[in-house]
């Protein structure tokens, strides 16, 4: 457990972060209300479970994989829920089962353990930790086309490797 002013640290640098989650949030949804309440969503949570946070971890990354679960969760909690008329059953649509959705993930898992770590990296700077290419080339030691490439053939073995699944 981090002490009291740890703590207000970690806390400082969520609020610093705050404009990086904003940016991140529109990857996943485009509605400003909806980034905000994303946004928000993900900062309760990580003030929450900030006990769980390791110092001298990434804040940013940790909180990066916060709003990506959050937006997973209420997605798949969207779908499932269904408005309208709730005395009738034979109206509510039918949901795929959560069982596919954790199948694609695993085998989108093994499909990036598959990939050479140099597409790794890129991978988990540019689309995981949503850094810009210019970070990413400096964090690999390479120039940026050289990023740029590795995420379009990563983006493109992804594709080829999960059936053409977008």
């Amino acid at each position: 457990m981090p002490s009291a002013e740890a703590g207000d640290a970690v806390r400082a640098e969520m609020i610093r972060i705050i404009p990086d989650l904003r940016n991140f949030a529109t990857r996943f949804v485009r509605d400003p209300n909806e980034v905000d309440d994303l946004v928000q969503e993900t900062l309760v949570r990580g003030l929450a479970n900030l006990d769980k946070f390791q110092p001298g971890t990434r804040l940013r990354s940790w909180l990066f994989t916060i709003l990506r679960n959050t937006f997973c969760t209420g997605y798949h909690r969207s779908r499932r829920e269904i408005a309208g008329p709730d005395d009738c059953i034979s109206l509510r649509a039918s949901v795929q089962p959560a069982q596919e959705w954790a199948l694609t993930m695993r085998e989108f898992e093994a499909a990036v353990l598959r990939l050479s770590p140099d597409f790794r990296e890129a991978f988990n700077i540019v689309l995981i930790e949503g850094e810009s290419y210019e970070i990413a080339a400096r964090r690999c030691g390479c120039p940026i086309g050289t990023v740029k490439s590795r995420v379009n053939r990563l983006r493109l073995a992804l594709t080829q490797q999960m059936g053409g699944l977008n």
